[in-house]
């Protein structure tokens, strides 16, 4: 930037003024000029050759039939070839006894994890600790509503629970006891459940609602409220909740019932995948 050049000695300005201040006219140098068309030149061949301009259903595919996905199948496969002959014995393996099979209970813990990060986190969270609020239950603890052997977990993963895809689905339904019950009936074992494990809201219900809960509940959760993990109702003389232990969840809970469901990996997952997951979540800590 240069005060208005002399026409005869200085190089020609823009024309343009800025508080009297004018800019030189000067040239880009050739190489930066000569750099930007080869640039220009390299994008046009690259959109060519490669999957490049987005169109309705995709992208142009380019000339040399180069795809990302084509690549990233190719490399599970090659690992999968690898790995076939461990997933064959995973697959055929007692799981009760993998842990002896140093190798490939190593393996399994291993695939396990990645498999339940990608199918299995979005529901029981990347630490497996649950969500109360959606009723996901914590894989972490030793409380397992199907039961919590390597056995049990593996059926459960594979079948699923209450889902209408599976036959053998893990079933098991409450009713939903606001169409049967009265009113304080609801607030007398509402509070009698509390007292299995804590403190009622009412302490004068406890009694009356002892009398509601044999009659309409322990048939499924038992006299003493330990639950009966065949039929997948819970224990309530614990402080374990799957969806909240509070007193208005349990009005919410005894008056509409729960219906959780879980869908069947057996349609999703391989054999040695199934086994490799249920092996994981096993080893977390809470499995039996």
């Amino acid at each position: 930037m240069s005060k208005k050049p002399d026409d005869k000695k200085e190089v020609e300005t823009t024309g343009h003024s800025w508080d009297g201040i004018e800019e030189y006219n000067n040239p880009l140098p050739r190489w930066w000029l000569w750099t930007f068309y080869a640039c220009i030149a390299w994008g046009l061949l690259y959109t060519i050759a490669y999957p490049a301009w987005p169109l309705i259903n995709g992208a142009t595919p380019g000339v040399l039939g180069f795809s990302t996905r084509a690549e990233v199948a190719k490399d599970i496969a090659e690992f999968q070839e690898k790995n076939s002959g461990l997933d064959t014995q995973l697959a055929a393996a007692d799981l009760t006894t993998l842990s002896e099979n140093e190798e490939l209970y190593r393996y399994a813990v291993s695939g396990g994890a990645a498999v339940f990060r990608t199918w299995c986190a979005q529901c029981h969270g990347s630490g497996a600790a649950g969500v109360q609020a959606g009723g996901y239950p914590n894989l972490l603890d030793n409380d397992w509503l199907w039961g919590g052997t390597i056995e049990d977990i593996q059926l459960t993963i594979a079948h699923g629970i209450r889902n209408e895809d599976d036959l053998d689905a893990r079933y098991s339904e409450m009713p939903a006891f606001g169409d049967i019950l009265a009113e304080e009936e609801i607030e007398q074992v509402v509070n009698y459940v509390m007292s299995l494990s804590g403190e009622p809201e009412d302490a004068s219900l406890v009694a009356a609602g002892e009398t509601v809960y044999l009659d309409n509940c322990a048939a499924c959760h038992m006299d003493d409220g330990s639950g009966d993990i065949y039929q997948g109702a819970p224990n309530l003389s614990d402080a374990i909740w799957l969806y909240g232990g509070d007193a208005d969840t349990l009005r919410e809970t005894v008056t509409y019932s729960r219906y959780g469901v879980m869908p069947p990996w057996s349609e999703r997952l391989t054999e040695a995948q199934i086994a490799a997951v249920a092996t994981y979540v096993h080893q977390l800590g809470g499995g039996e």
